[in-house]
């Protein structure tokens, strides 16, 4: 049976059904019914090809069951692994996910979380890399609950998971030193965000810490990219500044470091250690596979989606005082890239040397807060 004249409507559904408008609205709801009128309204839609109108729905009973992750990059694998881990925490209860990359756009951020008000989606998770005071009114104000995996000052009154990076990176840095490596280049993404200002700290802070001069001429500025990389890569090697090791503030940036390399001859690691930070799938495919400082990106996507489904279930207001920050350590994972070592190397990274974590995200004076991925 098809409909004809336009979409199946309830009138259409009781009319092929044999029931009253009324029960087959309580059906279509949820609402339930005498197990045969269920039957029979439920075999008339299927025929029918009745598709529920999640809209619609929400605008009723002020619940669509989707969510939205909002994300810088979409193709960028930390925010993928994000992804599963959110989806096997949301997608059993019933929620659908929405996927949004706001290619860390300050206006496109604001409008997604402004978006809550349209009722199209119940919660947010969102991973801003620069946090201004418009995103703190926002979130504020934000028509329902939001979980930001990033760092985000205590005012912002939402919950947030976010990544020790500084920390993160002074293990990097300091395996380096520990294989007598003292010309170590940063190629880092871009000043201005938090994940940006922190890695920078981090790297200059172990320098500091081994005796070693943070030298300007070995660092170099850039975007979070392969392509960015690689042309850093090219640029420190060109300059004839002697680096025998690069730490790079993500895996994309080491990848590309890693093909200049290669590109000109020089041996990974004997002329030139390499390590990353995400501990990404990027990695793990590179050749050599890459060592990388795990910011446990899973991990702060299950955190941050058991979060907004707490404060859904629980029917917890957007924003309040009794907000949740959890921090997720990092972790070095060791692979040829510094050490040659292959699968031995790996192995011996399952329990790297840690210092006890200090304060956590600390911000950097004049520095917008933002995500740390």
């Amino acid at each position: 049976m098809t409909s004809s004249g336009g979409p199946p409507t309830v009138e259409t559904i009781a009319l092929a059904a044999g029931v009253s408008i009324a029960s087959v609205s309580r059906v279509l709801n949820g609402l339930g019914g005498r197990p045969d009128t269920v039957r029979r309204v439920e075999k008339a839609a299927a025929e029918l090809g009745y598709v529920p109108n999640r809209v619609a729905r929400s605008l009723k009973g002020g619940k669509s069951r989707q969510l939205t992750f909002a994300m810088p990059d979409i193709g960028n694998p930390t925010y993928v692994s994000m992804v599963r881990q959110i989806q096997k925490v949301t997608k059993p209860l019933g929620y659908r996910l929405l996927l949004h990359s706001t290619d860390a756009v300050a206006k496109d951020e604001l409008d997604v979380i402004r978006s809550l008000a349209d009722r199209t989606s119940d919660g947010l998770l969102i991973c801003p890399i620069r946090v201004t005071d418009a995103h703190l009114d926002a979130l504020r104000s934000a028509s329902g609950p939001v979980v930001v995996i990033g760092s985000v000052p205590p005012e912002a009154t939402v919950d947030s998971v976010r990544a020790d990076s500084v920390h993160g990176a002074m293990l990097a840095v300091r395996h380096l030193i520990g294989l007598g490596r003292r010309r170590i280049a940063f190629v880092n993404g871009p000043a201005d965000t938090v994940p940006g200002a922190n890695r920078a700290q981090g790297y200059r802070t172990a320098l500091a810490q081994a005796g070693l001069a943070a030298d300007p001429a070995l660092t170099v500025t850039t975007d979070f990219s392969v392509e960015a990389g690689a042309a850093a890569a090219h640029r420190l090697l060109d300059a004839g500044a002697g680096i025998d090791s690069v730490f790079c503030a993500n895996d994309q940036l080491a990848l590309g470091v890693v093909h200049a390399a290669h590109s000109r001859g020089l041996s990974i690691p004997a002329d030139l250690a390499v390590v990353g930070m995400d501990d990404s799938d990027l990695a793990r495919a590179g050749y050599p596979p890459l060592t990388s400082v795990d910011l446990g990106s899973a991990e702060r996507g299950r955190l941050a989606a058991e979060m907004l489904v707490a404060r859904l279930e629980a029917g917890a207001p957007a924003a309040g005082s009794d907000v949740g920050c959890t921090t997720v350590a990092p972790r070095l994972v060791v692979r040829a890239s510094s050490t040659g070592a292959g699968a031995a190397g790996q192995a011996a990274a399952a329990s790297p040397d840690r210092e006890p974590l200090g304060e956590q995200d600390a911000h950097l004076p004049g520095v917008p807060v933002g995500n740390r991925p």
